[in-house]
């Protein structure tokens, strides 16, 4: 099988080069710098466990490279509200458009319809995208650590903490895991879809849970379907969760949340 997620960063190199030519770094920080202050990505989780409940990042996500279409006419605005008027602690909004059908134009209006959180949920390969994820509005960025070197993943950490953006560095395996850990990160992601063959295995994260310090936030991704998934976890002490597809596939978000959770 081809590697999916070498394909998606050639691509999103390119997409930066094309941005840069439209819009300098410059022009991008000086809206940044404009910005109301983040909403607090993760001190909203935080705050969600300590009251001893799951923690939910609900995704608005319209397309995957492994399932095609979730939901392709969804309404940001329209599923963000829903999101919090079912309990989500955060939102995350897909921001890739080749691959996940998403855009900066879908996490503006899912943020601006609600007061969670908002993640920007893309591939970061590039400064210049921090930059732009904070002009935006967004509260929080991704960092793959498949994607980066350990050099790469400490830098582009320290250029979201000095925008007041939250990172959430999301890991696969061991290594991975080791290397966000060495980057000092706080809010660790889990990822049960390997993004290299798209396949999906929830012991990634209760293997991994072993192995991460008392003092980090873990969140669990991918492939919590049922309301027996999310008691797997919350039984293994998981008790933040990343979820999108499983909500969004039947236009009924805010009724979907509650059977999960």
């Amino acid at each position: 099988m081809s590697d999916i997620l070498d394909q998606i960063l050639r691509r999103k190199r390119e997409e930066v080069a094309d941005d840069r030519r439209r819009q300098s770094e410059a022009q991008l920080l000086a809206l940044a710098r404009s910005q109301d202050p983040a909403r607090g990505f993760l001190k909203a989780l935080q705050r969600s466990v300590d009251d001893g409940r799951a923690a939910v990042i609900s995704e608005f996500k319209r397309r995957s490279p492994s399932k095609g279409w979730i939901n392709q006419h969804a309404d940001p605005k329209t599923v963000a509200a829903a999101y919090q008027s079912a309990g989500a602690s955060c939102l995350s909004v897909l921001t890739d458009r080749d691959y996940f059908g998403g855009s900066i134009e879908d996490l503006q209006q899912a943020r601006g319809a609600c007061a969670l959180p908002a993640l920007r949920k893309d591939f970061t390969v590039d400064a210049y995208q921090i930059v732009q994820a904070r002009a935006i509005g967004a509260d929080a960025i991704l960092l793959i650590a498949a994607a980066l070197s350990r050099p790469e993943l400490e830098e582009h950490q320290r250029t979201a903490v000095e925008l007041g953006l939250d990172v959430l560095v999301e890991v696969h395996d061991r290594a991975e895991l080791d290397q966000a850990l060495e980057a000092n990160a706080q809010l660790l992601g889990v990822n049960n879809r390997n993004l290299r063959t798209f396949q999906t295995d929830l012991n990634t994260t209760l293997e991994l849970k072993a192995h991460v310090p008392a003092d980090r936030l873990l969140v669990t991704e991918s492939g919590i379907h049922r309301t027996e998934d999310v008691q797997l976890m919350r039984s293994h002490g998981v008790h933040a969760f990343l979820v999108g597809e499983a909500l969004m596939r039947d236009g009924r978000p805010a009724e979907r949340f509650a059977e999960l959770f």
